[in-house]
């Protein structure tokens, strides 16, 4: 396989990935990619054993380019980038707000905002599927959890973006350094909103990490705004896509569209495939912390490892007819969280906003249908999703 063949910075693989994913399943599973010194994977046996193999993990962070340095200062305290036991450390002290025990006491507040959001478009016959929906009613429920004021939500979003981009495939420097400038204004209001909640706690996530700040022996104070800054992007970046795509994918398979809504009971299962089928997540990284032998290719220590996870989600070896959408499908072991010690914390949430979003929307608007034949992606391929999903009903 040439370089030419496969480039996934090109507009062609980040427009439509899959088919270069079954190119590369089918030709070289295991593919170094020389320009970047990186390995990707494309099979499901493959990302699902090293996803949970201890040998993989995440590097140091070395001394920030110019221009980036409160990037790098907010990301190497981020436990998306940490290795035991600071990474058990920090995901303890998030993991209960995202239970799916807790979680679960969301429902009503969840259904609530997807109500009053399409209170807003009914009458209208048209909205956008992201701007009206997909997009707030994430935002909405991760702000209030953590203790963003409503009046700061939308800034805190744009922010969020500027962050979510520096996880991209780039080489663009720009994109690194707005999101550095993200980075240090997040730090500043954090650390102001926290200096609130030591005075006057609240119940929210962010007056119990500083509980835990103030003890002294858990949690630092950059580890505190680093944290904060993490959940929020987290916490609604990808459930925007989830919602999205998932829609976008049922509305182009009216005979699974129908069967949704002829059969509501199939949300859970649904949504499963919906994060199978489009995944919000299509790529994750670790550094081999030694060599590793894989099928004949020696992964050498320090080297990057990135995991296509929608190209294993599409994987025949795992999926029967992989390409199909199919709401009741069943076992499915879909990688869309991950797998092993990262699994995405906040995958309870996710399906449950989902969940309800979805079924709201077929429910209230049974006529839905798409207004245009190509919406507009973002401009992400790591985490896949749409600009914009304009829709009547």
């Amino acid at each position: 396989m040439t370089e030419f063949e496969f480039n996934p910075l090109s507009p062609e693989f980040r427009r439509n990935p899959y088919p270069f994913y079954d190119m590369l399943r089918e030709n070289a599973p295991i593919f170094f990619w020389d320009r970047w010194g990186v390995w990707f994977l494309s099979r499901y046996e493959d990302c699902n054993a090293l996803l949970r193999n201890n040998r993989l993990g995440h590097g140091t962070f070395g001394d920030p380019p110019q221009g980036q340095e409160a990037l790098i200062a907010m990301q190497q305290n981020w436990m998306l980038f940490q290795n035991p036991p600071d990474h058990t450390r920090l995901r303890g002290l998030a993991h209960k707000a995202f239970t799916p025990r807790m979680v679960e006491q969301l429902r009503d507040k969840i259904q609530a905002i997807t109500d009053a959001l399409l209170d807003k478009v009914q009458a209208t016959g048209h909205m956008d599927l992201i701007a009206d929906l997909a997009y707030p009613l994430p935002v909405t429920v991760i702000a209030e959890m953590l203790g963003i004021p409503v009046a700061e939500q939308l800034r805190f979003h744009h922010l969020s973006n500027d962050l979510a981009r520096t996880l991209d495939l780039t080489e663009d420097p720009a994109i690194y350094e707005r999101g550095s400038q993200a980075a240090a204004t997040v730090t500043a209001y954090v650390k102001t909103l926290a200096d609130q909640r030591r005075a006057d706690p609240q119940d929210d996530l962010l007056s119990a990490l500083v509980a835990v700040e103030e003890e002294g022996d858990r949690l630092s104070e950059a580890e505190l705004f680093a944290t904060f800054g993490l959940l929020f992007v987290a916490g609604h970046e990808t459930t925007i896509n989830l919602i999205g795509n998932g829609m976008l994918a049922l509305l182009r398979h009216p005979d699974q569209l129908a069967m949704l809504k002829s059969n509501p009971a199939l949300i859970k299962t649904a949504v499963e495939e919906l994060l199978r089928y489009d995944s919000p997540v299509q790529l994750t990284s670790r550094i081999a912390q030694e060599a590793i032998d894989l099928d004949g290719h020696t992964i050498e220590r320090g080297q990057q490892v990135s995991f296509m996870l929608g190209a294993a989600n599409r994987d025949p070896a795992q999926f029967e007819a992989p390409n199909t959408l199919n709401i009741a499908r069943q076992p499915n072991q879909h990688l869309a969280f991950g797998s092993g010690i990262h699994y995405c914390l906040g995958a309870p949430l996710a399906r449950l906003e989902g969940q309800i979003a979805i079924n709201t929307l077929l429910r209230r608007m049974p006529n839905l249908k798409l207004e245009t034949d190509s919406p507009e992606l973002a401009d992400n391929y790591l985490l896949r999703g749409l600009k914009s999903l304009p829709v009547s009903f």
